[in-house]
């Protein structure tokens, strides 16, 4: 009956391992601010690459080899038109991720630096929550 009960818990800790290493992965990848500037600026639709750039504010090597890796990654999708490279968002889970965490450090620093309305532009595309349940959600 033990044998069989810790053979559960191991599957069971082979199945969480899959999911740390995919969440891992999206951590991995988002911990570059670069990063974060392109999935900004490509959240209200797709872009070709030298707009992104001068969203961004990089240069275009610098920001094509985030794309390119972001794209690898399956986080963005991307389309060749005659001289044109566009990118899009081909995974939202990301996104919402992204946004997740921006409103919330957002919150915390609005305080201090941020007014709500620089808070509320972060990943456009979808409802920002109020400033109330910015707050309730600091200080949880």
């Amino acid at each position: 009956m033990r044998i069989h009960a810790y053979r559960h818990i191991l599957d069971a800790m082979e199945e969480l391992d899959r999911v740390f290493e995919k969440v891992s992965g999206y951590f991995s990848l988002l911990a570059e601010p670069t990063r974060l500037k392109i999935l900004h600026a490509l959240c209200d639709g797709e872009k070709p690459v030298g707009t992104v750039v001068e969203t961004v504010g990089s240069s275009q090597t610098n920001v094509s080899r985030h794309l390119n890796a972001m794209y690898r990654a399956g986080v963005l999708a991307r389309r060749k038109e005659a001289n044109l490279v566009y990118y899009a968002i081909a995974d939202e889970s990301v996104v919402a991720l992204c946004r997740s965490v921006c409103v919330q450090v957002a919150s915390q620093l609005e305080d201090e630096a941020l007014t709500p309305t620089v808070v509320d532009r972060f990943m456009p595309g979808q409802p920002a929550p109020s400033a109330p349940a910015r707050k309730r959600a600091a200080r949880r």
